[in-house]
């Protein structure tokens, strides 16, 4: 029997890198060491604390580092993300294993991570916007590693040169940066191929603040007008890379925002939509270990698998008197079952041995517990 798990959806070389991660073969990030960053940064004309702009791209998986130099943010450097989960499409409640799209500010405090991920930030989901229209969410982040469960997750290396440069600036003149996170590169050729999602209007909004910073590159002003993202393009000599603001029609705050969409109503599907399927590829001749064949149209994995019960073959765990008990399997025995079922199940059947094992140990315990105080009362 052959299980084939198809990813249809976007960037479907997510998988790859996971485990190209996890083997120790992924390919270099092009992220340099702390030593030579300062180099790297002179040679450009840009100093070590400098403001800075992020902006990531799902679909085509790439987190772009901008940096002020004069009157302008350049393009300090373009690094892959090794993965990010779900897929197009904003992050709706906590849970949901969908990483966000939209503008968010960082500043100090969401710089100070305690945790797993000591040189990571965190996005500040959910933003204003997202309140606005009660998505949920909490410690959504940039780190390091290759696994997410919503967050953007970037390796060791990288991380450390964003979290450095990032720190840097906050320690410097900005006191907060942008982050800016679309579903892919906002032309207008995405946009018309991806007209008929679910998520275009919203994607619209983002669009106004993608065009904005392609024409000034600078950060717009990015407002909150109700439940819509609105956009005023930055000029230079201002500071445009605080908070989010709310903006209010009718009020002088709204000077140089375009509010030609606050009254527009906001519609959103209440899951978020998968991509339609896309043709069967040819994947060729199934293979016997577990072995990932990529396409150009989706990721196709095929894992051998035996049955869980076959002829001579002893079930991982036995049940005993009347399934109060479990048996671990001996050693010889679990070595056989490995062997005969293969390196796919060898870490399952594993973990199931230390549970029995650690049970039985709770056990044993308990009832020495229970004997000692039997004797002592009588």
């Amino acid at each position: 029997m052959a299980l084939v798990v198809e990813l249809d959806d976007v960037a479907p070389d997510r998988i790859e890198r996971q485990r190209a991660f996890a083997r120790g073969v992924l390919p270099p990030s092009g992220a340099p060491d702390l030593e030579d960053l300062s180099e790297q940064l002179t040679a450009k004309g840009i100093s070590e604390g400098a403001p800075i702009l992020i902006r990531i791209f799902k679909a085509e998986s790439e987190l772009e580092l901008w940096m002020r130099s004069g009157n302008a943010f350049v393009l300090k450097a373009t690094f892959p993300i090794c993965h990010w989960t779900g897929t197009l499409g904003p992050k709706l409640r906590e849970g949901d294993k969908q990483s966000p799209e939209g503008f968010y500010t960082i500043g100090r405090r969401q710089m100070r991570h305690v945790g797993r991920w000591r040189e990571a930030f965190n996005l500040g989901f959910p933003n204003l916007h997202d309140k606005r229209l009660e998505r949920t969410g909490s410690y959504i982040l940039v780190h390091g590693g290759c696994s997410s469960t919503g967050c953007y997750a970037m390796t060791e290396p990288v991380a450390k040169v964003i979290h450095h440069l990032a720190g840097a600036a906050l320690r410097g003149r900005q006191e907060h940066f942008q982050v800016h996170i679309f579903p892919f590169r906002m032309t207008d050729a995405n946009m018309a191929a991806h007209a008929d999602s679910p998520w275009v209007d919203f994607w619209r909004d983002l669009k106004a603040g993608y065009d904005a910073f392609e024409e000034t590159r600078l950060p717009p002003r990015i407002g909150v007008c109700r439940q819509r993202y609105v956009v005023a393009k930055a000029s230079p000599g201002t500071r445009s890379h605080g908070p989010l603001t709310r903006v209010d029609p009718g009020k002088p705050n709204a000077a140089g925002f375009d509010i030609s969409r606050c009254d527009v109503p906001v519609v959103e599907p209440a899951e978020p939509l998968a991509a339609a399927p896309a043709p069967q590829p040819d994947v060729g001749p199934v293979r016997s270990d577990a072995t990932y064949m990529p396409t150009s149209a989706r990721t196709v994995a095929r894992i051998e698998r035996r049955e869980t019960v076959e002829a001579g073959l002893p079930l991982p765990l036995e049940r005993a008197d009347h399934g109060q008990r479990e048996r671990a399997l001996s050693e010889p025995e679990a070595g056989a079952r490995m062997k005969a079922e293969g390196p796919v199940r060898v870490q399952t059947l594993e973990r199931k041995r230390q549970r029995a094992q650690r049970r039985i140990h709770r056990e044993a315990m308990y009832e020495n517990y229970r004997r000692t105080l039997v004797g002592t009362s009588q």
